[in-house]
Parts: structure tokens; sequence; C-alpha cells
């Protein structure tokens, strides 16, 4: 064949891209493109002083639409100014289906990324677009995912008491519910409890501070005692938990651990914060207690090295706080080839869109681990139709397309929020002299 008839045999030869796009065209007929239409932003009490955000993305095709959760009851005016003022009109026009793109993009849109707010604003997104695509094939959202790796979502239980015989009783009760998982918080001190010097004693600075006193001796010899009188009384059958709240420091923090591996904790959660990560190789060298670590963490490079060098056995993420669905799974599949499992955060701020989200992934993953439960009293069922159900310390979804849940706006709005008292400031706890102690 010379070079003028392989040219004419060229030019009559239909191009791979052509065929390609008639084979999507001829797959995806009947859909019509999606546009994303308008970008709402919905807040509430709840009807229990909760401070959610929520954002309701409206497409293309009527009646198509798709909820998320920004959760964080401490910024909540800053986030929804950044998704009233900066990432709904942005969003306006663009195609819902291309999740990922837009997840990269408007992560990136901010050109200061990362941290809490953005975060926030990304998730609220993110589960929103993953609601939509789930509801258009006709889908839960773990059925995109994958499908399900098993039948329920295990959770873990709170109990805790004043003292060690209410503890016991506290944690007697979580097991007759049906929970296997049960975590145990000690003393009238909130986190921390067990370590607190009362009011007005002790040696003080004068004329300093006099509230209660954390002491991290105190509570390094007190909360390894309540497990070992725990344990006595319940066995070892259920598995048991405790959050430290970062409130630990360096070598207490290593020594704390080893005291606490005779009780064969679940795991122990977050002995030290985020500022101070680098102990936990010093935990690995001295015990075997299970470490479960991430909170508050707010940028992948704070967890991945923890993951990759196998120092964690737990990544304690929220998933509205670190970027929605399309980052947990992320983080669930980086997970599984370490050997570390997902333990996702919920604490009685949180809302049950969050709570879907987390289930979606947790259901779908091979890494999961352990997810934190949180109830939700009936008028929020009834304002959030198709919340997850909790049963004998398992977490059912409602196996609906999308997340598979709904928001009554009317209902949402009949329940404004209300002032927050300190301006919205967590509420820290202080040493003997005064000075914070690390969240």
């Amino acid at each position: 064949m010379n070079r003028r008839n392989f040219a004419k045999t060229l030019a009559a030869t239909p191009v791979m891209p052509a065929l390609a796009n008639q084979e999507y065209e001829k797959r995806t007929r009947g859909l019509p493109p999606l546009t994303i239409k308008d970008v709402k932003v919905i807040t509430t009490s709840g009807g229990r002083r909760y401070r959610w955000v929520f954002v309701k993305i409206l497409t293309s095709e009527p009646g198509l639409y798709g909820i998320g959760s920004a959760a964080n009851q401490y910024q909540v005016d800053a986030i929804v100014a950044a998704l009233e003022k900066s990432l709904g009109p942005w969003l306006i026009g663009k195609d819902p289906g291309r999740i990922e793109d837009l997840w990269q993009s408007a992560g990136f849109r901010t050109y200061w990324r990362q941290g809490p707010v953005n975060n926030n604003v990304l998730a609220a997104m993110d589960m929103a677009l993953w609601d939509i695509k789930g509801k258009r094939a006709g889908m839960p959202v773990y059925e995109l995912l994958g499908g399900k790796t098993r039948d329920a979502v295990a959770c873990y239980d709170h109990a805790g008491g004043r003292d060690r015989e209410s503890a016991v009783a506290a944690v007697e009760k979580s097991i007759s519910q049906g929970f296997r998982h049960i975590r145990v918080q000690y003393g009238s001190g909130g986190y921390g409890g067990g370590g607190f010097i009362p009011p007005g004693k002790g040696s003080r600075p004068e004329g300093g501070y006099s509230g209660p006193a954390f002491d991290e001796e105190l509570y390094v010899d007190t909360i390894p005692k309540v497990f070992d009188y725990v344990r006595a009384k319940v066995g070892f059958e259920p598995k048991l938990l405790h959050d430290v709240h970062s409130h630990l420091s360096g070598i207490n923090a290593v020594e704390f651990c080893r005291r606490m591996q005779p009780y064969q904790m679940f795991f122990i959660e977050d002995v030290l914060p985020p500022e101070q990560l680098a102990w936990y190789r010093q935990i690995r060298q001295v015990c075997a207690t299970p470490q479960a670590v991430g909170e508050v963490f707010a940028h992948p490079y704070e967890y991945i090295p923890l993951i990759t060098e196998r120092l964690i056995d737990f990544v304690r993420c929220r998933v509205a706080a670190i970027g929605g669905i399309t980052q947990a799974r992320k983080i669930a599949t980086l997970c599984e080839f370490f050997g570390v499992r997902t333990a996702f955060q919920e604490g009685g701020d949180n809302d049950p869109v969050n709570q879907m989200a987390s289930y979606h992934v947790d259901i779908s993953s091979t890494a999961f681990g352990i997810q934190e439960e949180n109830q939700f009293p009936p008028q929020v069922h009834e304002m959030i139709p198709g919340c997850a159900q909790i049963r004998s310390g398992y977490l059912y979804g409602s196996d609906r397309p999308g997340l598979g849940l709904d928001l009554n706006e009317q209902l949402a709005a009949k329940h404004p929020l209300e002032p927050f008292p300190r301006g919205g400031a967590y509420q820290t706890d202080r040493a003997m002299d005064g000075s914070v102690v690390k969240p």
C-alpha cells in the first residue's frame, strides 16, 4: 500500500476515541447530563443544642439532590460563611458526577489547603456528591465502594463512673445491652477524670488558678488501678477502651501505656497530643497496648507516618473533619496495606449524616476496626428520616440509594442554632500552675 492509499484508508477508519464516545453514549442514553444548580446551607440545633451545618446540593435533574455534613460545633459561623460565600458559588454549573475531580480542585482552590474549616467544607460537598451518585445509580453508596464486607458495623459504647463501683455498673449495663466494645472513663472531671486535684487543694501559686487541676502523675497512677478493679469484676470478655484525650506528655504517656498492658485494652485513645507524635515510637518499644490516634488530625501527613511505620493500631478520625468519604476510603485503603484499622470518630456533637457517611466506608472496607456509638433523640429521627439504627452493639444503615437518609428542612428550621457559650470555644483543662492542658 502506497502512502496516498494508506492516508485514504486512515481517514476512512473511525478513530478509537470516537468509538469509545459512541459506546459511552449508548450506555448512558436516557440519562441527561447533570449540572449543579444550587447549593443550600442548612443549620439547626436539632432540638437539643446541637450545632449542625448541612449542605444540600441540588442538580439539574428534578428531585435529585444530595445531603452532606460539615460537623464542627466550635467553628460554625466560619463554616457557614465558607460554604455560602465561597464553595457554593464555585460549584454552580459543575458536573456532580466528577467527585474525585471536584474533591481535588475544591481542596486546592483555596490555595492554603487542609485545616479544619476547609476540611469540613470539603467533606460536606463530598458526602452530598456521593449521595447524588448513589441515588442516580439506584444503589447505596457502599455498593459503589465495592459492596459490603460485613453484615453490620460494630460500635463501642460509652461507660464510666465517679468511683470504681459505678464504673463497673456502667460496664455491666453496656454488656446487658449487647455491646462487646466499651469505652470506660472515670471520675467527675470529664476527660482526664482520675487525674484532677480538687479546687483549692494542693500547692498553688498565690492568687492564681484555683479550679480543678489536672496532674499527669496522678492520672498515670489512678487509671490503671481502676481498670484492674473493673477487669477483676467483669473479666476479660468485654473489649475495653479508654480515652486519654491528649492529656499526657512524653514519658508519662509511655509509662501509662506500659501500666495498661495487663488489662488487654482494645485500644487507648489519643494518649498524646498531635504535637508530640514522635513519642509513639517509644511506646511501641516498651509495650503492646494498642493505640488509637487522630481525632483532631487535619492533614494526612499527620497520620501517614504513623500508619506506614505501624506505630498505631487504629486511625481515629471524623469523616466530616478529614474531607469526607473520598478521603476516608483512601485512609482505609492505606490502613489495609499496613495492618492498621479504622475507628472513625463520632462524639456527642456529631450528626446522623456524618454517621451514615462513616457507615458506608466502614461496611465496605476490610480495614474496619470499630465505630463510635452515637444515638439521637426521636425528634432528630423525624427531622432526618433514614438515620442509622444501633441495635445490640451494631450500627445498621437504611440501605436506601445514596447515603440512605434525607433532611426535612421545615423541621430543621423549627430548631435554629442557639448562641454558644464562650464564643464557641472548647473548654480546656488547666494544671496546678494555671497552664493549659492540651485537649
